[in-house]
């Protein structure tokens, strides 16, 4: 017997839309952009040769269109892998659970994420205006460690290797580590940016070394990071999304990958605040090979 899914753990709207995007089964494509920003959405979407939806709902806004020929989703995520935690899981169910009688479908689609976001480098080869690749993302939030298969979708020895070197504090979750899919890296990453190892973290000021009115718990914490190799790995930048879509994705069977243009760099402390004209280029480029 297929698994039954109570109301309680997959709630659907009484339009037949999944909960918090307000998405039905048959507005989502397989090819899926997703950002952080809700108004980053019509900046993507503007280049769409036609749309069939236009949904908006909390931070989730969702557009599903067509780019030359290829049919195409984006959704707005907000920020944080908590969001990325449910806006991953009702998009898997709008593609692998039958609505009306609750249970898996016995012919699964594997979807294709493509995450376009920003963040802060940390290297000296990755200044203001690049674009990085997540090759490997490094989950400081803990959502991975929630979930049966974990260790299965990790690479534990990356993640040994890290903790040894950070003196990881055991009050902090356990860090995690995740490739993207490697296929997409090549085909939408190429060379025209830095494959890099990225650190998710769970806050922007804290867990990102920022220190305002409240002292940090490590001061050297950014130092570290910024000093860590393993087999040739550095770590490049800090954002705040990518190792949970990265591990949700590879734990449902779908593929995915996060690219980011810097819009601050810690090590040089530049920040350009004006960066949302010089993401349009990053967006066309993924267009163009997801």
């Amino acid at each position: 017997m297929p698994k039954y899914f109570a109301p309680s753990e997959l709630i659907i709207n009484e339009d037949g839309s999944v909960f918090h995007l307000h998405v039905r089964p048959e507005q989502l494509a397989d090819k899926i952009i997703l950002v952080g920003d809700p108004g980053r959405v019509e900046t993507v979407a503007k280049y769409f040769d036609s749309r069939e939806c236009d949904i908006a709902s909390r931070e989730f806004h969702t557009v599903t269109g067509t780019y030359k020929n290829k049919r195409i989703t984006v959704v707005s995520t907000g920020i944080g892998c908590d969001n990325i935690d449910i806006v991953v899981n009702e998009i898997d169910a709008l593609a692998n659970i039958d609505f009306k009688a609750r249970t898996e479908k016995k012919h699964l689609r594997t979807l294709e994420f493509v995450r376009i976001g920003t963040c802060g480098g940390i290297q000296p080869n990755t200044p203001v205006g690049t674009y990085i690749a997540s090759c490997k993302s490094i989950g400081f939030d803990g959502l991975l460690n929630f979930y049966a298969g974990r260790n299965e979708v990790c690479d534990l020895d990356f993640e040994e290797a890290f903790k040894e070197h950070m003196h990881w504090n055991p009050q902090l979750c356990a860090p995690y580590v995740v490739d993207a899919n490697p296929e997409l890296i090549e085909r939408v990453a190429g060379t025209e940016m830095v494959h890099g190892v990225t650190i998710a973290c769970g806050g922007f000021f804290g867990p990102q070394g920022r220190r305002l009115r409240i002292p940090l718990a490590d001061p050297e914490q950014n130092k570290k990071v910024e000093a860590f190799e393993y087999h040739g790995w550095r770590i490049t930048n800090f954002e705040m999304e990518s190792s949970a879509l990265a591990g949700l994705a590879r734990l449902l069977g779908h593929r995915a990958m996060t690219c980011c243009l810097v819009i601050a760099n810690r090590l040089a402390g530049e920040a350009n605040t004006g960066y949302k004209g010089s993401i349009d280029g990053l967006i066309t480029l993924v267009l163009d090979r997801i």
